[in-house]
């Protein structure tokens, strides 16, 4: 469903359960991240009102889940800790070359966010299924639901303001580099890395 080509090796999930705390200060941060990427697309793109419709929706989720993740933060007795650069979005981003129409720069925008959510999707599933602590698993079950419907309204949007042809070309040339950069990754505590 989601199209990734190259799914996270399974073994991501023993890096994870032994640094829960880590890989729960890393996934506020996606969420805030999250919140922030909605609101500059509002802020970049107005005249979309369908698109700013939707983000205004996003942002409080997004937000919902940021708080979502901070309680659980707090009830193990935690504080946030501090975000730390997000090496796989860093290297994503850098595939669509800077500039071009602004209609070009919005469905970049809204496929970068779409593989994003997409891959969140995916490795929620992998903690909702692997994870021996039952109620953690439950909470990544939960918002793995969330996840992959806005991966499929980013990708959506991508198409609906884009040439589809087009737009599914470069959705698949994203995808096959997203692949590239996950040969490379899924041996931090991180969301993403």
């Amino acid at each position: 469903m989601l199209g990734l080509k190259l799914p996270t090796d399974p073994r991501w999930v023993n890096i994870v359960e032994k640094n829960i705390e880590d890989i729960l200060t890393d996934h506020a941060y996606c969420e805030q991240k999250a919140t922030s990427t909605a609101i500059s697309l509002i802020v970049s793109f107005p005249e979309y009102t369908d698109l700013v419709q939707e983000m205004v929706a996003l942002v409080k989720e997004e937000i919902s889940h940021f708080k979502m993740v901070h309680d659980l933060i707090l009830k193990n007795g935690w504080v946030l800790g501090r975000d730390r650069k997000d090496d796989y979005v860093l290297q994503l981003i850098s595939f669509f070359p800077k500039g071009g129409s602004r209609t070009t720069q919005l469905v970049h925008r809204l496929l970068y966010a779409a593989l994003i959510e997409a891959r969140s999707c995916e490795r929620f599933r992998l903690l909702s299924e692997e994870l021996e602590d039952k109620s953690l698993a439950e909470f990544y079950r939960k918002l793995m639901v969330s996840e992959a419907n806005h991966y499929t309204m980013f990708l959506g949007f991508a198409r609906q303001y884009g040439d589809r042809k087009e737009v599914d070309k470069k959705w698949n040339d994203l995808l096959e580099f997203e692949a590239e950069i996950m040969v490379n990754l899924s041996k931090k505590e991180t969301i993403h890395g």
